[in-house]
């Protein structure tokens, strides 16, 4: 069985943020066992998972992502919504527009240290838009 829900996540700036606890409130009724899959409707920002202990984790995340493709490049076309949107799409490609979860128990699976990233590579992204399919 496939259950799905759509929601939206509040305007973030522009960063890495942990969401995991916003998107653990959304999944009520959690299966025994399963799978969550999650999706973000965005090509300018990505969801991933990674280190949720050390706060530090998301700024070196951040400015690793900001040196290697930053703004401002001339090789780059694509300007219409601004200079940030560029790299904004080529950062969602290398980390990502879903990822899956294991349910064990009736809640998610993570290992001791995971947890689940919003990264806005936008100066002003707006709220995001996020599909949760759970299959059990």
């Amino acid at each position: 069985m496939v259950k799905q829900i759509e929601f939206s996540l509040p305007a973030y700036p522009r960063g890495v943020h942990l969401i995991t606890d916003q998107i653990v409130r959304r999944l009520t009724g959690l299966p025994e066992m399963g799978i969550l899959h999650l999706f973000i409707k965005h090509t300018s920002a990505a969801i991933t998972i990674n280190e949720n202990s050390a706060p530090e984790v998301l700024e070196d995340i951040d400015n690793y992502l900001n040196d290697i493709v930053p703004e401002g490049k001339d090789i780059y076309k694509h300007y219409e919504e601004g200079k940030d949107d560029m790299p904004g799409h080529i950062k969602a490609l290398l980390t990502g527009s879903s990822l899956f979860v294991p349910i064990t128990d009736g809640q998610l699976n993570f290992g001791t240290w995971q947890g689940i990233y919003l990264c806005e590579f936008r100066n002003n992204g707006g709220q995001r838009k996020l599909v949760a399919s759970i299959i059990s």
